[in-house]
């Protein structure tokens, strides 16, 4: 063999070695995420006038968005469903996570300052030297990363505020996403049809064990609402363990109790999950 052959034989050896490690390199680099958060704290006054004593709203924010995944369209996407879930609204998705962020704070601005005449309208009606305190405002959106894998990435957005009623509201949703697709998980993904009265059984015995009682009925001692209103609601979210629920605030119990968290385990599952279903992709060392 002459050293031309020899040398050949070596160059394509080499060039297969660089082609499949650079394959591999590409795949574990498209479902890796790096993540990167924008933070908003600042006072919004009611009134033109420039006095902390008068009414304003404190605005706190923390958006956490992908700053990093697969291709660009990928990033694009998955950016996309971060914002219009965080902000709850699909006319922010198609814009930046900065600018998203800049033109939700100037349409809330905006409405808040307008409820300025009202107030002056109520200061009038009031004894002298007294305010209506009703138009101190509060607003709290964050979101928290839960479970990320290769193929899962599960999350949580949590938006609290206070309007000037008796007491504030607050309200926890979960989304979860399949990195292969890029597209959101519910419920009809994971279990076969009709589900939904199974699942529903499965809940309340989770919640009856959560709650150490041995009927339905003797959740309404502890607090709930009628057994009836206790059904699926598409608000969980994933990871190896199961899926955890949560209820929010009036949803199947009175506000004193806050949210309702159950985790259902994928065992207690099995007979409503669809034949090759998501949770065997999610988590595949689980479902064998």
């Amino acid at each position: 063999m002459n050293k031309n052959r020899i040398t050949g034989i070596v160059l394509i050896a080499f060039a297969m070695s660089m082609f499949f490690s650079c394959k591999n390199t590409n795949k574990s680099s498209g479902t890796a995420i790096a993540f990167d958060s924008i933070t908003v704290a600042e006072k919004i006054p009611l009134l033109p006038e420039n006095d902390t004593t008068l009414p304003y709203s404190q605005v706190d924010i923390k958006f956490t968005y992908p700053a990093k995944f697969g291709t660009k369209e990928d990033l694009k996407r998955l950016q996309q469903i971060f914002i219009g879930t965080f902000f709850n609204d699909q006319k922010y998705d198609s814009l930046a996570p900065q600018a998203a962020t800049d033109t939700y704070l100037a349409n809330y601005k905006k409405e808040y300052t307008l409820l300025s005449n009202d107030y002056y309208s109520d200061k009038q009606r009031l004894p002298a030297g007294e305010m209506p305190v009703w138009y101190w405002y509060q607003l709290s959106n964050t979101n928290k990363i839960l479970f990320h894998n290769d193929s899962l990435l599960s999350y949580a957005v949590e938006y609290s505020d206070y309007t000037g009623g008796a007491h504030g509201s607050y309200r926890i949703t979960y989304y979860n996403i399949d990195l292969k697709d890029i597209v959101t998980v519910s419920e009809e993904d994971i279990f076969k049809p009709n589900y939904k009265k199974p699942l529903t059984n499965i809940i309340v015995r989770s919640l009856m064990k959560q709650y150490n009682v041995n009927s339905p009925d003797s959740l309404i001692q502890q607090g709930f609402f009628n057994i009836e209103d206790i059904a699926p609601n598409n608000n969980f979210w994933m990871n190896e363990k199961g899926l955890h629920y949560a209820f929010n605030q009036y949803e199947i119990a009175p506000y004193s109790m806050g949210v309702i968290d159950v985790t259902v385990p994928y065992a207690d599952l099995d007979s409503i999950l669809k034949p090759g279903n998501l949770v065997e992709r999610f988590f595949p060392k689980k479902s064998q």
